[in-house]
């Protein structure tokens, strides 16, 4: 089953959500202010997608980390993944999974791709 993890009130989020319910896709919502998000999870994501892909450095939680935060998160994949832990709205919304192949951020002709 397909598995899309982000935020409910995100712009990205209800386009995907919009974009799968259109394409008649069913999907299984993780909530990172309700479950949060663990280590383990992001190593897997890791394996498969660049840090750069999956950081969001354009939205405000980044620009509010101060420049020595943002260095750290940046020196070591352990740093990353305890600052994408620690602070979810770091990770590129939506993040989704089906069974292993992997759309990060917003991308219609990707989302289409997974029917």
């Amino acid at each position: 089953m397909l598995k899309i993890y982000g935020i409910k009130n995100c712009n990205s989020m209800k386009k995907a959500f919009d974009l799968l319910t259109e394409l008649g896709l069913s999907y299984e919502f993780h909530d990172y202010k309700k479950q949060g998000i663990d280590a383990e999870t992001i190593k897997v994501w890791l394996k498969q997608i660049p840090q750069d892909i999956l950081l969001n450095k354009k939205g405000t939680t980044w620009k509010k980390l101060s420049e020595q935060e943002q260095q750290l998160a940046l020196s070591s994949q352990e740093e990353l993944i305890k600052a994408l832990t620690t602070h979810s709205s770091l990770i590129k919304r939506p993040v989704i999974d089906q069974a292993g192949q992997f759309v990060v951020g917003f991308d219609e002709d990707k989302i289409k791709a997974l029917k």
